[in-house]
């Protein structure tokens, strides 16, 4: 009987090789794919909402907290814009501290009216959102509405808020 003759293995071929035996438009062609898909991935990062209600709040604190109200009014009105009901109220609370702090009373007020009006147990952010109407209405020299005002949320909240000494 004859032998047969076997075909020789093949030497597993690594990357390294298969690339050196790559026709060099081929390789062309996989880097100018991988550039477009890399761009694609980039255009789309920048186009898409990258952050969404909740780090705008958190964002809208922070400053509001280093004392930069005009950005910190900014991302509050960005996060309000995505419409999440659920973070409406403490937005709104956040946004009437911020608007008193710039000056704007009138629409600090309504920024509190729309957290004090929330249903549900938000006793903690509705005693913060009438401490800020308060601090609004008194600017305003509404002082017997002011004082209404911090009552609510010294009541709602004894430990959180204070009102000031010049009301008995």
């Amino acid at each position: 009987m004859a032998k047969k003759k076997m075909p020789k293995k093949k030497k597993a071929d690594s990357a390294g090789s298969r690339l050196k035996r790559m026709h060099p438009i081929g390789i062309v062609i996989i880097a100018v794919i991988c550039i477009a898909v890399a761009a694609g991935v980039f255009i789309l990062q920048k186009s898409a909402p990258v952050q969404n209600a909740g780090a705008l709040y958190c964002q809208s604190v922070d400053l509001a907290n280093a004392g930069d109200y005009q950005d910190a009014l900014q991302k509050a009105d960005l996060a309000l814009a995505q419409n999440i009901s659920s973070l409406t109220p403490i937005i709104q609370s956040d946004r009437a501290g911020i608007l008193y702090a710039l000056g704007r009373n009138d629409e600090a007020i309504a920024a509190a009216d729309v957290a004090i009006a929330a249903p549900g147990n938000l006793t903690t952010l509705k005693s913060i959102a009438y401490y800020n109407k308060a601090n609004a209405l008194y600017a305003l020299g509404r002082t017997a509405e002011a004082y209404a005002a911090y009552a609510n949320a010294s009541a709602l909240d004894p430990t959180h808020q204070n009102i000031p000494a010049k009301f008995p």
